[in-house]
């Protein structure tokens, strides 16, 4: 890593870039701040475009990082540590590792995912980011083609907290930020079947194993489940078995449990409905 470019000066433009794009409150989004190796990696990995990556000097960049920017010539830096204390301690961060600086694409709408073939996860009215991150991930890992997110709250999949949350996995598939009045509108006059998981499901989980169509799975949020709105477009209702004494599963969890029995369906060695 002799040979890369080391930035020493505080005054240095690249500095000032990032402490604008680590802001926490900006009304314009059009860069996004990508931090640590794993979520690095997996933005570059889908096509995320990258202005610069960077590095702290005197700390080794790991291999799988120099590979994925050699192959798509991104260019890499590092920056001297006193530099990158005073960057994150402006912008009230733990400080990363390596960190990269990226153009935010445009963002999805409903007619991204009419082109897709593989299933759908909704989420009406899922608020908690670490959630939400986690079913984009599993989503991803287990063949979902696309996520809406109804009433979520977020301004836009480049938050900072959504991109740590799902692993970089945000931007490997299409994520639709829709208010209840779009979803509801969509699904009512699309001819995917919208199915709603609660705890008085008429169906078993085992029922999506069945089923070799696509199909939009629906979760409700933390607190209240599925809005009226969404539920009344819905063609049917699944359950998961639980012990009795417990309360409910984590959305996560469940979002987890779902895609799982639909491998069938959204995975490419599956038996059918192959993408």
């Amino acid at each position: 890593m002799t040979d890369l470019d080391v930035i020493s000066e505080r005054s240095d433009p690249a500095v000032q870039r990032i402490v604008d794009v680590a802001k926490n409150s900006r009304s314009v989004v059009r860069t996004a701040l990508i931090e640590d190796p794993e979520p690095l990696v997996q933005c570059i990995r889908s096509g995320l475009e990258f202005i610069e990556v960077y590095g702290i000097e005197g700390s080794p960049l790991p291999t799988d990082l120099l590979e994925e920017c050699g192959k798509r010539g991104i260019t890499i830096r590092l920056i001297e540590p006193s530099i990158v204390n005073q960057i994150f301690k402006a912008a009230a961060e733990k400080r990363p590792k390596v960190f990269g600086i990226a153009r935010v694409p445009r963002p999805c709408d409903f007619r991204d995912l009419d082109r897709l073939t593989g299933d759908l996860v909704v989420l009406d009215g899922v608020k908690i980011v670490g959630n939400i991150g986690a079913i984009v991930r599993t989503s991803f890992g287990l063949g979902a083609a696309g996520i809406v997110l109804v009433e979520s709250d977020l301004a836009g999949i480049a938050d900072r907290r959504l991109v740590r949350a799902s692993r970089g996995y945000v931007f490997s598939l299409p994520v639709v930020l829709a208010s209840r009045e779009q979803a509801v509108r969509y699904f009512r006059d699309n001819d995917m079947p919208l199915v709603s998981f609660g705890a008085d499901g008429a169906t078993g989980v085992d029922y999506l194993n069945t089923v070799d169509e696509r199909l939009a799975l629906m979760f409700g949020s933390e607190k209240v489940g599925a809005s009226r709105g969404l539920e009344d477009v819905a063609a049917g209702s699944v359950r998961i078995p639980l012990n009795p004494s417990a309360e409910s599963l984590n959305v996560s969890v469940s979002a987890g449990i779902a895609l799982y029995e639909r491998i069938h369906w959204n995975l490419p060695d599956g038996r059918s409905g192959v993408r």
